[in-house]
């Protein structure tokens, strides 16, 4: 059968199961099946006793079949996948310790005082979030049930406050460490670092334009967001930054010592040392020529924190501020391994797996029932992963065999449409298809069939501003990919973050409701998915 008749049957029957309301796990290898028989045994739709022509009679390990089972054992072995659950274990225990809800008092406390300010501390806590773990899910029901009543309790508006918490809660897409690049990286076989390094700035843009938007909207119609009344004991005008001043100081000196001992020890160690030609990176904030700076580093912390703010202030400020250590800590865990060369992608999960776990017992809050149920969730939201992943992964190979992205391709360059008009045309089919199917699917399914054709493209017709290298061709499309998962992740009518808020919304918030919060920020989203499609250099800021 020829491959423009498969690929429709392809897409209706996609529709279909799913209208249907089958997995999309078992109608991905449903559908892959029906693919391998269409494309290679024939005679089974026609005569199915026939047992087709080759599919039994072939020789083992030789066929399309073999080739297949292969593709999808591989891509189950890939020990970056590893890194999956480590970084949902994380998430888990964060949603369940007293880690994040310490972490919004601190930030509650430092911004209480300022127009939007919750709103804004629930932005701020989202990046945060996002930077430990990457997932999404967990943040925007973490969100809901912390950040959501209060916001309410205080007046603010319902819509801002739901499209905040959605908007925001979504970030890790978006944010490194984030679980979607890392399943693209392994699709596409891009070096996962690269694809983290280069969605710092794009992610952190969009975070920074939510926020942008929270300033700009409640300062321009402050009945969004009354100012809660001041408590009895809220430092008075410049007091409280005096305080703020106090506790960066004692953070400054805290790290600066920790840099300070482990650039000792590489010292010590002599691994440090660096040999004429010899090509190995130098390590960050760890050679011998950084000692002098982090001595000055944690003098200065201290001079500020005992003599400039005092003593007594800087105490209050390191109390009201520590709920932001153990976050902290934990990102510089996963990052800092990460990009200083310690380890790679899936040791780093771990380490930052290991350290929320031992902050959560040093805090007295690692109950057996915690980890317990850490552990399950953890299992659920795996094995749902997993699932989904080996069935679009057959479909996905299935098509390939048959010459579906070849076919795609040809049929997509060779119509002469230009260069900007394929990508938007990409972006259309991505973003209909988020609002239908769950982002894994998206980026086994389509992933491959697209990647190809932007490669093909003329390099320096992409954008508009500025002409991206040809090595990051990848890295750009997969944080592009990133950003508009990021609207699907609000688009209706079966947009994830709706459902995840309703299920801790109070009752009298509809469906409806949360969907009417999204629209401002969906066009945010957008506005940033246009600014990477016109400037695609921007993921090259970060990357060497």
């Amino acid at each position: 059968m020829d491959i423009g008749t498969i690929s429709i049957v392809l897409v209706l029957g996609l529709v279909v199961l799913l209208a249907i309301g089958m997995p999309l796990g078992f109608a991905s290898a449903f559908l892959a099946l029906v693919v391998m028989v269409m494309k290679f045994e024939p005679a089974l739709l026609s005569n199915p006793l026939s047992f087709g022509d080759g599919l039994l009679s072939g020789r083992p390990g030789t066929g399309p079949l073999y080739i297949l089972t292969q593709k999808i054992y591989d891509l189950m072995t890939e020990y970056v996948l590893i890194s999956v659950p480590l970084f949902i274990f994380m998430a888990s225990l964060l949603e369940r310790s007293g880690i994040a809800k310490q972490m919004y008092d601190s930030l509650d406390f430092w911004l209480s005082r300022v127009r939007g300010g919750i709103a804004i501390v629930t932005s701020i806590m989202a990046v945060i979030m996002a930077a430990m773990s990457g997932i999404i899910g967990g943040e925007v029901v973490l969100l809901g049930l912390i950040a959501l009543p209060q916001m309410l309790r205080l007046g603010y508006n319902q819509n801002l406050a739901i499209g905040t918490i959605c908007a925001s809660g979504s970030l890790g897409t978006m944010i490194p460490p984030s679980i979607v690049l890392i399943i693209y990286g392994l699709i596409t076989e891009t070096s996962i670092k690269a694809l983290f390094t280069g969605a710092f700035v794009p992610g952190f843009m969009l975070a920074s334009m939510i926020i942008l938007y929270i300033v700009v909207r409640t300062n321009l119609n402050p009945s969004l967001a009354p100012l809660p009344e001041p408590a009895a004991d809220d430092p008075e005008g410049g007091e409280k930054w005096a305080m703020f001043g106090g506790f960066m100081s004692i953070i400054v000196a805290g790290f600066g010592l920790v840099l300070l001992l482990r650039a000792l020890f590489f010292t010590v160690t002599g691994q440090n040392v660096i040999v004429e030609d010899d090509h190995v990176e130098q390590i960050f904030l760890g050679m011998v020529h950084h000692l002098p700076y982090l001595v000055g580093a944690v003098i200065l912390g201290v001079v500020l924190a005992l003599f400039v703010f005092g003593r007594e202030r800087s105490a209050r400020g390191w109390e009201h501020g520590r709920g932001l250590v153990p976050p902290f800590t934990v990102i510089g865990v996963v990052l800092g391994s990460i990009y200083g060369g310690i380890s790679g992608i899936t040791e780093a999960a771990g380490m930052g797996a290991f350290a929320v776990l031992v902050i959560a017992i040093s805090r007295g809050e690692a109950s057996v029932a915690l980890i317990w149920d850490a552990v399950m969730r953890t299992l659920r939201s795996t094995g749902t992963i997993i699932w989904v992943t080996i069935g679009a992964a057959g479909l996905a190979g299935a098509y390939t065999l048959a010459g579906g992205p070849n076919y795609i391709a040809n049929l997509i360059v060779g119509s002469d449409m230009p260069t900007m008009l394929v990508l938007l045309t990409m972006m259309a089919i991505l973003l209909f298809m988020g609002a239908f199917m769950d982002w894994v699917g998206i980026v086994l399914l389509i992933i491959p069939v697209f990647l190809p054709i932007v490669k093909r493209l003329p390099i320096e017709e992409i954008g508009l501003i500025g002409q991206l290298e040809p090595k990051y061709v990848a890295v750009w499309f997969g944080v592009l990919f990133c950003m508009n998962m990021q609207v699907s992740f609000l688009s209706p009518p079966f947009g994830p973050a709706a459902f995840y808020l309703k299920s801790v919304a109070p009752p009298h918030i509809s469906l409806t409701d949360i969907f009417k919060g999204f629209l401002p920020f969906i066009a945010i989203q957008l506005v940033a998915l246009s600014i990477m499609l016109i400037w695609p250099p921007i993921v090259e800021i970060l990357l060497p």
